[in-house]
């Protein structure tokens, strides 16, 4: 399935604080595929 068609923008991104596991950047979120959404568009501090 392509990125377009799961809707996921990018697979590969920033690493979780919590964890270290590479972030999903799903609109204006990111999201860990452990702990789920851990940043998003109103986070001014990243």
């Amino acid at each position: 399935m392509s990125d377009e068609q799961s809707g996921t923008e990018s697979v590969a991104g920033r690493p979780c604080p919590l964890c270290g596991a590479a972030m999903a950047h799903r609109h204006c979120k990111y999201v860990c595929p452990e702990h789920g959404v851990v940043y998003d568009c109103s986070d001014t501090f990243w």
